[in-house]
């Protein structure tokens, strides 16, 4: 009925996920980033795979406890079975398709768990062709080093503010967070006068599609338009790199009313469910 995945497997996955685009893109991210067997870096992920002869429903675990899932039409029973396949091991999260989210909780017996983050976000997408001129005041830069303590109280208040980690964590998360964005490549500052306003940042990357997250204004800016404009400038470079697709989920109206303005269509509903501490999966 399910089975690990197996070497050699990764076309497969792939093309399924990719039939299924827009909610698939920490899965398809991780795939194509870590592989199938990566044990350390904490977003690679472990596969599970349902079908008779070709793939139905992909069910995903990262290292740092989040489930991810593609499986649209999969039974009560299989989603039992998966959860017995990840019986002892710590769950973070849950991320995906708002119905398969609830299908998880009853299935690893987390209803009823609590949650720092728990709600059903809509779901955006933009063709990248489609973005409309410069859009907003500013310009857009990756962070450097000298940016440290301010993406470090930026990233604590994103964090804080969507009760994404316990207060406990906030300030490892934060420094963890921090210091990828200064190694990495994906995120990005709106300058304006010289000095940061605004951030933004990709959180699943693809040759041909993006998935937004990190989108952060400090209290006292807000009601400027910073949202929009770092984001569209960020889309703009992404599409000139030959990037075809953006998908985001949004947080609130605010945010909503900020993606819209850059073209963004709402496609439908996405789920985050991120617990206040972690639990071990089957653990009474």
């Amino acid at each position: 009925m399910i089975r690990p995945a197996r070497a050699g497997d990764e076309p497969a996955i792939e093309a399924f996920l990719a039939r299924h685009a827009e909610t698939s893109m920490f899965l398809r991210s991780n795939l194509a980033q870590f592989g199938l067997f990566d044990e350390d870096a904490s977003n690679a992920t472990r596969f599970w795979l349902a079908g008779d002869g070709q793939i139905e429903a992909v069910f995903g675990l990262s290292n740092a406890g989040f489930v991810m899932t593609q499986a649209p039409q999969a039974s009560a029973a299989l989603w039992q079975a998966f959860a017995d396949q990840v019986t002892g091991r710590t769950l973070a999260g849950i991320t995906g398709e708002t119905a398969q989210v609830a299908a998880a909780k009853r299935a690893l017996g987390v209803m009823d768990a609590a949650y720092g983050m728990d709600e059903p976000q809509p779901l955006y997408r933009l063709a990248l062709e489609d973005l409309p001129p410069r859009n907003g005041p500013g310009v857009i830069r990756a962070p450097v080093e000298a940016d440290r303590d301010l993406l470090m109280r930026w990233m604590r208040g994103y964090a804080a503010e969507l009760h994404m980690t316990s207060p406990a964590r906030l300030d490892l998360e934060a420094q963890e967070r921090t210091d990828r964005a200064l190694a990495g490549g994906d995120v990005r500052l709106l300058d304006l006068d010289g000095a940061p306003v605004a951030m933004t940042a990709i959180n699943a990357r693809l040759p041909d599609m993006v998935q937004i997250g990190g989108v952060y204004t400090p209290p006292e800016l807000r009601g400027r338009g910073l949202a929009r404009a770092v984001v569209a400038r960020h889309m703009a470079e992404e599409h000139a790199r030959g990037v075809a697709m953006a998908i985001l989920f949004a947080s609130g109206p605010a945010a909503c009313r900020a993606y819209e303005a850059i073209g963004f269509r709402r496609i439908g509903t996405y789920a985050l469910s991120l617990l206040k501490e972690p639990v071990v999966m089957g653990d009474e």
